[in-house]
Order: structure tokens, then sequence, then C-alpha cells
């Protein structure tokens, strides 16, 4: 009996092991970010003058990319750099200088503020183009108009532009209203909705398939895969793409709370809870208060030392909250001064794609009714959507 026990329990065991490991295989697998893939892309650069369109995010391992390039005897002649700059230290719309990095003595080109495109004279020199940014899928955070700007500079210059391709950790859903281009600025390039579901390296795959770089445009593309990535995964950004999405939580309530920005209702800038928490100096707008104050990454918050009432969000689960319009609703029926409301209904109008959502709001329409004011352009966008896909949905 005691024998027949001990297999019986050996059995469950070696069972439990296989069944144990498959799951591990399947829901802990590593993610392998297309820069990790350099046996797919170190070739391509031997004997090339290199630009490389990189920030804090570009990193193998632990390790910068161009660190790892100039050991990998890389010639790096110039960065281009994003919003939020090459260290990824600066202020939402703060500008950014072109420089000399301390530690290579490589050249700094800014692509933020009024050069948002690589010049024909910036170009002249370089080979090939290097893209490896993170991005959270949400149209209105610009490292994708800077994609887009690149991918342009590079078409118009007849350069080769290599994207070394990362998960997005918005990937898995796509929603809102697509952009009515009569809206288009650098907070919105192309007719993509507020969540976009696509990793960079399939955004510029569309921006080539769509024809969007204009005057038919052709980008000279390569795109280095990930490994191990669906757009279901639940990616977990080991870098905070920006001074102000601190964490996952922030960058999935980004795509609600982002639409706050241009009002009187602070959405935690000032605080450490960045993009978590919402709130302003009316005591109905909620239990939750706090007070944001200046600091790096943060000058002049709104409501800056100001006592805020509002909601703390950053205990939901955020990865299941889908962009949404409650929020923004809800306190704009809350706010006792609605004509002091929005602040900046150009800036709202840019962010949102459109000049009828902010009507809508403001004449007390749920959110139910708005929404389906966008959905058939949103399908459509859904369909093109699946002709570019390099990942499983």
């Amino acid at each position: 009996m005691k024998r027949l026990l001990l297999i019986q329990l050996f059995l469950f065991l070696f069972l439990f092991s296989k069944v144990s490991k498959a799951f591990d295989e399947t829901f802990n697998t590593k993610v392998v970010v297309g820069a990790e893939n350099l046996q797919e892309y170190l070739h391509l650069l031997k004997n090339q003058k290199v630009g490389l369109v990189v920030n804090h995010t570009s990193k193998i391992g632990h390790e910068h990319l161009v660190d790892v390039l100039l050991k990998n005897k890389v010639k790096i002649q110039t960065i281009f750099a994003p919003e939020h700059g090459f260290r990824g230290e600066a202020s939402a719309g703060e500008t950014i200088n072109n420089a000399i990095d301390q530690k290579t003595g490589i050249s700094i080109i800014s692509l933020y503020g009024k050069n948002k495109k690589p010049s024909v004279e910036q170009l002249a020199d370089l080979d090939i183009i290097i893209f490896d940014i993170q991005d959270v899928g949400v149209r209105f955070y610009t490292y994708i108009s800077t994609l887009n700007y690149v991918m342009q500079a590079c078409a118009e210059n007849n350069k080769s532009l290599v994207i070394l391709d990362r998960p997005n950790p918005n990937g898995h859903y796509v929603a809102g209203p697509v952009l009515d281009l009569k809206f288009q600025s650098f907070v919105g390039v192309n007719p993509i909705p507020v969540v976009y579901g696509l990793t960079i390296g399939e955004l510029a795959l569309m921006n080539n398939g769509e024809k969007w770089l204009g005057k038919n445009l052709k980008c000279n593309l390569k795109i280095i895969k990930c490994r191990n990535y669906t757009h279901k995964t639940r990616y977990i950004l080991p870098e905070k793409p920006s001074p102000n999405l601190p964490n996952n939580t922030a960058i999935w309530l980004y795509p609600s709370i982002c639409l706050f920005e241009p009002s009187q209702i602070s959405v935690g800038r000032g605080t450490d809870l960045q993009f978590q928490i919402i709130g302003g100096p009316d005591i109905n707008l909620g239990d939750f208060i706090f007070t944001p104050i200046d600091k790096p990454g943060a000058i002049n918050p709104v409501n800056e030392s100001k006592e805020c009432f509002g909601l703390n969000l950053s205990k939901i689960d955020a990865y299941n909250t889908p962009f949404t319009l409650k929020y923004l609703i809800e306190f704009y029926k809350k706010f006792k001064d609605k004509n002091s409301f929005f602040t900046n209904k150009n800036f709202f109008n840019l962010l949102i794609g459109n000049d009828w959502v902010i009507k809508d709001v403001e004449a007390g329409n749920n959110e139910i009714d708005i929404a389906k004011k966008w959905q058939s352009d949103l399908e459509i966008f859904k369909k093109k959507r699946l002709n570019y896909l390099l990942y499983e949905d």
C-alpha cells in the first residue's frame, strides 16, 4: 500500500512539474526587445556612419544602446533626442537644446522644439538611422510624432531606417476617436485613435502602407522584432518612459487622465502619484486630498501649492480599465464654475482629435452616446490595423 502511495505521489509530482513548466513558459517567458537581438542588425552597421534616435529607455538590460554599440565598434555620428531629452529628465513641453554628450562626446540634436524633424544638413553625413524608443501606445504621446518626422526625413533623403521594436504596454486594445486631420498637430500627427494597439514597428509599417508620410513618400524600413511578445502580453516597463509616467498603472490610466491637462484639474504632476490621481481646489470633486508642488520633471504644476480634492486611482485594476471619458464627464458635472473648467479648449481638441467631444461634454451628454459617434471610424481603423500586425493579437 505504501509503495502504491509513493508511486502515485511520484507521478503527481512529475505531472505537476510538467504543468508548472508549461505555465512558466506560457506566462513568464521573458520578452526580448528588438535592441537585444544584436545578431539581427549589427552587421547592417558595419563601416556605416550611424545616427541614433534614442533616449533613456533605449536599454539592453541595464546598459544603454549607445554604450553597447560603441563596444561593438559602431561609428555613432549623431544622437537625436525626442521630448524630455536624451536623459529623459525634462518636463513636458520643456525646451530641449542641442548639446554634446559628456560621456561619449557625441553630438546630440534635439527633435523637440523648433527642430522636430532632422534636416538635410543633419542627415547629410549619415548612412543609416536607428530608432529605439519605448512608446506607451497613446496618440498624443509625442514619441510617435517624432517617429513620423524621422521617417519623412529618411524617405526624403534616401536614408535607411532600422527600428528596434519594443512592446506596447497599451497594446492589448484599441479605443477612442480617430484623429480628424483638421486637428493635426505634434500631439496628433496621423488619423489613428487615442489608443491604437500597435508597437512602434507596426505603426511605422502603417505609416508607410497608408501613405501617411505625404508626397507618396515611403521610408526604407527594417524592423527588428521583439521575441516572446504578443499584444496580450502584460509587459511591465523596466524604465519609466518619461518623468511623469512612473509606473505601469500611470501608463494604463494615461489615455483617459491626460484629457484633464487643459483644465483646472491636476493629474498628479508635482506629486508621487502622477497620472494616478485627479483633483482640483473644489471640495465637491472627491474625498482624496493632495497638494501638488514644484519638483524636477514637474515645473509649475497645475494647482501648485493648492489643496486639491478628488480621486486616488492608484489601486484600481488599471490594466483592465480601458480608455474612458467617465472621469472627465463626472468632474465636469461636479465642478462649480463650469465656464472656467477648461483652461485651453483648443489644446483639448488637439488631444481628443476633434472639436465635438468637448461640446458634448459641456452639453451633459453621457459617455455611451458620445462614443457611438466615433465608433464607425474606429471600426474602419481596426480593420486597417490588422494589415500591419507583426505579433499575435
